[in-house]
Parts: C-alpha cells; sequence; structure tokens
C-alpha cells in the first residue's frame, strides 16, 4: 500500500501597489485596502467565496483601524460570505509569511482544502511603533521592561531594529559603502523591474496608483554619500533601510482535493516551510541561520534556488545573509527589494511570495526562497517550486 503525502498548492496571488508615505494608498482605510486584494483573488481564482474555509492574515501594531482582527474585516469590507471566519496573525515583519504557513498548514494536515492568506498594513495611518507609544501615554513602559525574567536573561540593553542592523554591519564587516552600493543596486532593480512590466501580472491598481511609488529615480550614489548617519558614528543611514509604506497582499492556497473539486489550476507547490529564532538582540540575522535549518530539512543547496526574496529590512541583513550562504546576488531581490519597493510591515511576507512566483514564472525557475527577518530575532524560511 503506497502513501501520497498531502499537497499544499498556491493557486493564485495578488498584490496592490505599495504606497509611499504619506502617499497614493496613504487615504484608504486598511479594512478597503485588504478588501481590494481579497476581491481581486476571489475574481482571478473564479473560486466560489463560501468554499473559502479561513481568511488567515498578518498585521503588526492592530490598533486603531487596524484593531479588531482585520482578517475578518477585510472580508467582510470585500462583501464576501459572512460564514467564511478570518483570523489576524502578528509575527512582526514576518506575520504574512506566517500567514502563509498556517494556511499550508491547515492544507497539509487535512483539516482545511481552502484557505486565504495575507497581509494588511497602513502605516501612513498606523506608524511603527504607535501601539508601544500608546501604550506608553496609558502608563505603560517597553515591552520588556517590566519584565522580571527577560531582565535577568538579556539585562537592560537597548532593543531595537536599527541596533541591531548596526551589530549586523559591525559582526559582519559591512561597510557604508557597500551597502550604499547595495541599496542604490535595489532602486535600479526595482526601476528595471517597473519599466519592463514585470510587475504588471501581480499588481492590482487601486486609487489611481498602478505602480509601486517607492523606489526613487533620481537617486544616486552621491546622494546617498551625503546622508547622515541614523545613530552617530554608526554606518546606516536613511538609503539603507527600508521605507515605511502602505500595502496588501492575498494568496489563495489549496489542497488537492479543492483543485480537483473546483477546476483549479495549481501554479506552485509549497515544498518547506518553517522558522527559527536566535539573538533578540541583534534580532535581523535570524535568516541565516533559518536558511541553513531549511535547505537541511528539504534536502537542498542554496544553488538550487532559482530566485530568493529576503526581505531588505536594511541592506546589512540581506549583506550578511548573502556572506554566509553564498547565495547567487544576481538571483537575490531580482526585481529590487524592500529598500526601493517599500516595507508595509505586516504585507510584506505575502507580497515578498507574490513577487516570487510570478519571478518564477516569468523565468521559468523551478525552486524559490523566501525568507524575512523578524523582531524578537525570528525568521520564516518558505521554498516553493514552481509548477
Amino acid at each position: 500500500m503506497s502513501f501520497s503525502p498531502p499537497e499544499a498548492y498556491i493557486v493564485e496571488a495578488v498584490r496592490a501597489p505599495v504606497g509611499r508615505r504619506g502617499g497614493g494608498l496613504s487615504g484608504v482605510h486598511p479594512a478597503d485596502l485588504g478588501a481590494h486584494v481579497l476581491t481581486a483573488l476571489v475574481e482571478r481564482s473564479g473560486i466560489d467565496p463560501a468554499a473559502v474555509e479561513d481568511v488567515v492574515l498578518g498585521c503588526v501594531d492592530t490598533v486603531g483601524p487596524q484593531a479588531g482582527d482585520i482578517a475578518r474585516t477585510c472580508w467582510l469590507a470585500a462583501g464576501l460570505p459572512e460564514e467564511v471566519p478570518g483570523v489576524t496573525v502578528d509575527r512582526q515583519c514576518g506575520s504574512s509569511q506566517q500567514a502563509v504557513h498556517f494556511a499550508a498548514q491547515a492544507v497539509l494536515s487535512g483539516t482545511a482544502d481552502l484557505v486565504v492568506a495575507g497581509g494588511v498594513q497602513s502605516m501612513s495611518q498606523i506608524p511603527i511603533g504607535y501601539a508601544m507609544t500608546a501604550g506608553q501615554a496609558l502608563g505603560f513602559d517597553s515591552p520588556f521592561a517590566g519584565s522580571r525574567g527577560w531582565r535577568e536573561r538579556y539585562g537592560e540593553q537597548e532593543v531595537s531594529q536599527f541596533r541591531g542592523a548596526e551589530m549586523i554591519a559591525e559582526r559582519w564587516d559591512i561597510s557604508r559603502e557597500a551597502m550604499e552600493e547595495f541599496a542604490y543596486a535595489s532602486h535600479r532593480r526595482a526601476i528595471r523591474a517597473i519599466d519592463e512590466g514585470r510587475f504588471a501580472r501581480e499588481i492590482v491598481p487601486l486609487a489611481g496608483v498602478e505602480h509601486d511609488e517607492g523606489p526613487r529615480r533620481d537617486t544616486s550614489p552621491e546622494r546617498m554619500a551625503a546622508l547622515k548617519p541614523l545613530a552617530e558614528g554608526g554606518r546606516l543611514t536613511a538609503a539603507v533601510a527600508s521605507q515605511i509604506s502602505d500595502g496588501a497582499a492575498a494568496l489563495l492556497i489549496a489542497s488537492e482535493r479543492a483543485v480537483r473539486d473546483h477546476g483549479l489550476r495549481p501554479r506552485a507547490r509549497i515544498h518547506h516551510l518553517s522558522a527559527r529564532g536566535e539573538d533578540p538582540i541583534r534580532m535581523l540575522s535570524a535568516p541565516i541561520p533559518a536558511t541553513a535549518h531549511a535547505l537541511k530539512k528539504a534536502g537542498l543547496s542554496i544553488g538550487d534556488m532559482d530566485a530568493v526574496e529576503i526581505n531588505e529590512a536594511f541592506a546589512p541583513v540581506v549583506l550578511a545573509w548573502l556572506k554566509e550562504t553564498g547565495a547567487d546576488p544576481v538571483k537575490v531581490n531580482p526585481n529590487g527589494g524592500a529598500i526601493a519597493l517599500g516595507h508595509p510591515l505586516g504585507a510584506t511576507g505575502a507580497r515578498l511570495m507574490t513577487s516570487l512566483l510570478h519571478e518564477l514564472e516569468r523565468t521559468g525557475g523551478r525552486y524559490g526562497l523566501q525568507t524575512m527577518c523578524e523582531g524578537g530575532g525570528q525568521a520564516n524560511v518558505t521554498v516553493i517550486e514552481r509548477l
């Protein structure tokens, strides 16, 4: 008696353009931003929305218009069936990549056949760290300050993504010049991708915005070199950091049974998914051990990957990862990354997955790997196989 392991397939993947802070999407309510991509996902896949068993969306800082289980609100704002539930995930910057993992795991376990995964974030309306600031106004300190266990383990060390990025640059000896060269290349790649129409199939225009607003055509190495460091004596500047943005993305994850019963066409299968953690003070280097762990479990090498999307939270995150993995830089973020395209926190994971799928289809590649650094010193890794 033979046993065929279950599969989880990506049937459809769409995204909104990524808007700049204060840009074309800044006035769109987060529920409507998410509803926009959910509507497009249903329309493009041709699926009966009542057949969807759950909606899993990532979002960070779920306060104000992003509060109250934004996944559920987005689905209802799209006018989709009330009997379909929704749940919101927060794994910091990896929230919507984790949403894809949860959706795939539900399908792989046999407990669901059709799940929507994605993410939404309006950083124009809810600035990064807003929830913490609001908590302080109510008399609460940082999430760590009141914990005896945390203090005993990590002391009174500063916990911030900026410090983490500086620590990575120092440990891996990454110069400011190397970071600026990488950042400039990210803008050039993104502009080329836009001009060649590489994002056209994956983007659903919204509020008059048809293209990602982040890439800067007027930037130059000279302009980057003129910027002041974010911290006195530091190597980081705003030019080598991801942009504050607004965005949303969604994917349809299906089982073999759902593919058969609904006449769907799978475009890729989830080959591997995992998450790992490491030093929460350095915070942003977890993609390095997470990638090694994932490749070992998947029985693959970095050379097997035809395309890689690693979030450009800061340039040193990717540059250190490249040093450790030996990946081909040409295959990594081939159409630019968050330094150019923007980083709408809870939506970025699904945006990267959507772009990765379309890039594999454009180039005819087989395997794609996605990873990203996350608050708390964590990282998700997903390997997909184009079909």
